[in-house]
């Protein structure tokens, strides 16, 4: 039985494919994750004591730590979903983008596909290391149109930039040496096991302890929304159905302004506007994304969850789980959202 690797398992787009994995298939689990301040040991919890699951502690970007790994365990199919991804930490310190998303990456494509090279020709053939990416490539959108497969890259943040690094070198590693790699360009996801650095969980625990909501700029900034059972759903679907070498995006069709989600997540908690305080916008704040999703969903797949069932049911999560994310606004945290919310708050129209 093929033994499935998943890097950044302890994060949350991590955490919940581990969930669907062990739902969906009798797999043994490898979970690898470096245990920044954005994994939360709790996570860890949620799957303790299934024998499926062997946890690793581990940066991809150690490649002596990598090639321990991939020789214990000989994985026959990768997710890589390891990476800093919050855009406002990257503006203030870009470095850990690019030594976690590009080197990191590198690293692991290499020793991927030395491990590869070892294997026996049906184990080769069988082979897969898909690569978890976001819309935030292609730049931002105008008022209509859908960014699709081919549309050229244009990142405007550290983060977007380092992840179109990432893709890059995937792609070249299947050019180059034949690794049998993929890619997913997936659009804004939101869930439980989501830091509360996030826009969702940040207003929806904002919300909870009755604080204020900063809300960038005048709001209508657009995203399509992504419940993330159903990414963990289409990843698992490309990499058991998807063609090597190609790029899928993954979008729930769910386009929704950052206004209309706070609205939605107001009406759920059951507070008022007035939380709300619009504040400075983010520096290069992309306008709009939205993807063609039609050659994923050619593979089978479709969203289960809609908008409005999902944000309810991340709610319930956020407000049952309390134990779990308090533990993430500590100190350093508070430090964080101090400098990165509290002068503009402060400075702060009522909307």
């Amino acid at each position: 039985m093929t033994t499935v690797l998943v890097t950044g398992g302890a994060g949350f787009i991590g955490a919940n494919l581990v969930h669907h994995l062990l739902a969906h298939s009798p797999a043994p689990l490898i979970v690898v994750d470096k245990m920044t301040y954005a994994a939360n040991p709790r996570t860890l919890d949620s799957w303790n004591g299934d024998r499926r699951v062997t946890f690793v502690q581990a940066d991809i970007g150690d490649a002596n730590a990598m090639a321990e790994l991939f020789a214990a365990h000989r994985p026959g199919a990768i997710y890589n979903l390891a990476a800093e991804t919050h855009v406002d930490r990257s503006i203030d310190s870009p470095e850990p983008f690019i030594r976690t998303n590009i080197v990191g990456t590198s690293v692991l494509l290499d020793v991927a596909r030395r491990h590869w090279m070892t294997l026996e020709t049906s184990e080769r053939a069988a082979f897969r290391f898909l690569h978890i990416s976001t819309d935030e490539v292609y730049g931002s959108l105008g008022a209509s149109g859908l960014f699709s497969e081919t549309t050229s890259y244009a990142p405007n943040s550290p983060y977007s930039a380092s992840k179109a690094g990432a893709d890059h070198l995937v792609r070249a590693y299947f050019h180059t040496y034949g690794l049998p790699t993929l890619v997913t360009n997936c659009s804004n996801n939101y869930g439980p096991f989501q830091h509360p650095e996030k826009l969702i969980p940040l207003f929806i625990t904002n919300a909870l302890q009755d604080q204020p909501l900063p809300l960038y700029g005048d709001g209508l900034q657009a995203r399509d929304w992504l419940y993330v059972d159903d990414h963990a759903d289409a990843i698992s679907t490309v990499l058991d159905r998807g063609e090597r070498g190609a790029v899928y995006n993954v979008a729930a069709g769910s386009e929704r302004t950052n206004r209309a989600v706070t609205e939605a997540i107001l009406r759920d908690v059951g507070r008022p506007w007035t939380l709300v305080r619009q504040v400075e916008d983010r520096l290069a704040h992309d306008r709009r994304y939205a993807m063609d999703g039609s050659r994923l969903r050619a593979l089978g797949w479709q969203p289960q969850v809609s908008f409005d069932d999902g944000i309810a049911r991340t709610v319930d999560w956020y407000r049952t789980h309390e134990d779990w994310w308090t533990s993430l606004r500590g100190d350093d945290w508070a430090a964080y959202y101090q400098d990165q919310y509290g002068r503009r708050l402060a400075h702060s129209v009522e909307a």
